[in-house]
């Protein structure tokens, strides 16, 4: 581990163990990709899951990223294991509560959690508005109980039927302002095309909700160019394969879009073939608004934490470049002024003391926006 030495760190510490002190903003985090597999275990056994097992280990590979060759569809399987422990209303409370706690735990201040109401819903045939209110429900009690302001974002999968999409996003819709901050299309871009959403997406901004999209990451910089030019998308789910295009990055920067950056999700789905060659320090460099977020902290077996570190040592990001990311967050979170205002005031203080370097100051309240 590489040693960090100043004034304000007090003694030397490892540069983990530093980044895991900092306040951290994450805003692509997918519930359904959160579950702690000490509770799939649990859950399975108390409500009679069948399981090939119920030990952890021999639960791993069917659920997490371990050796098997990167792959995006391969990636988005491990979902369809996961679908089985959404099978009453407390299982899927303690997961919701479970994912903010972790979140807590990684010193992760204001945290944006996406999920799908319909996955949630379709295993045991829930009602989609009451599974959606017990995911506000649980998530508001572990804001409480951690300290941690979190902002819901609906997430309505590519493969749904226009209708049922419709149905999820009216739920959304009713709930905005109340635990609901914004809409997501994610699931498989390759086969699924947005055009039946259109609709939808253009309703989101009426209601009031932030819209982030799901592009460039299975397919290419084409995808992240439509997202935004034609659905109008406020921040794109992973968005890295913009890098080969640059008149899409160009794009990315002069319409200030946010690319919502996961780095060891992008090996996992093999959208990036190595960290080395990972364009986040290309975007900085173009002054493209990216943050950096964990995605899916089960299935890839990480922390925010180990994602800075990552950022840090393998894709070469600097320690003043990392806060510029978390200021990217913050004027990107689906969150108005009266959070904004006072989380970027905390965080600068803290990031300076801790890293002893400068941040930008709080600008004014539209600067923010």
């Amino acid at each position: 581990m590489v040693d960090v030495e100043g004034p304000s760190a007090g003694r030397s510490r490892s540069l983990w163990e530093t980044l895991r002190l900092l306040p951290k903003i994450d805003l692509h985090r997918h519930l359904e990709g959160s579950l702690r597999l000490s509770t799939l275990a649990e859950v399975a056994q108390a409500h009679g899951v069948d399981l090939p097992s119920y030990n952890i280990e021999d639960l791993r590979p069917y659920v997490q990223v371990t050796d098997e060759e990167p792959n995006f569809h391969a990636f988005l399987e491990k979902f369809r294991f996961l679908r089985r422990f959404y099978s009453t209303r407390e299982a899927i409370e303690r997961v919701a509560y479970e994912a903010v706690a972790d979140a807590a735990a990684d010193n992760v201040r204001y945290l944006e959690l996406r999920f799908s109401p319909a996955t949630l819903a379709a295993h045991q045939g829930f009602d989609l508005e009451e599974v959606t209110d017990w995911v506000v429900w649980a998530v508001e009690q572990a804001g409480r109980d951690f300290g941690v302001t979190t902002g819901l974002i609906v997430t309505i999968k590519r493969e749904l039927s226009a209708a049922e999409a419709e149905r999820v996003a009216h739920v959304a819709f009713a709930r905005a302002g109340r635990g609901i901050v914004g809409l997501d299309i994610a699931g498989d871009e390759v086969n699924f095309h947005l055009a039946p959403f259109r609709d939808i997406l253009r309703q989101a901004h009426r209601e009031g909700l932030g819209l982030t999209i799901h592009a460039g990451e299975a397919t290419g910089a084409w995808s992240v160019r439509e997202a935004v030019e034609e659905y109008g998308a406020d921040r794109i789910g992973h968005g890295v394969r913009a890098v080969e295009d640059p008149k899409v990055v160009e794009l990315l920067r002069r319409a200030g879009v946010t690319l919502e950056i996961c780095p060891t999700s992008n090996i996992h789905t093999a959208t990036v073939p190595h960290l080395a060659r990972h364009p986040l320090r290309h975007f900085l460099a173009q002054d493209v608004r990216v943050t950096i977020n964990t995605d899916d902290p089960s299935i890839s077996n990480t922390t925010l934490t180990d994602e800075y570190l990552i950022a840090v040592r393998e894709i070469g990001v600097s320690l003043p470049q990392l806060g510029v990311v978390v200021w990217n967050g913050i004027r990107a979170a689906f969150a108005g002024q009266e959070v904004k205002q006072p989380l970027w005031k905390a965080f600068k203080g803290e990031w300076e003391k801790i890293l002893a370097i400068s941040l930008p100051d709080a600008l004014e309240a539209e600067r923010l926006r």
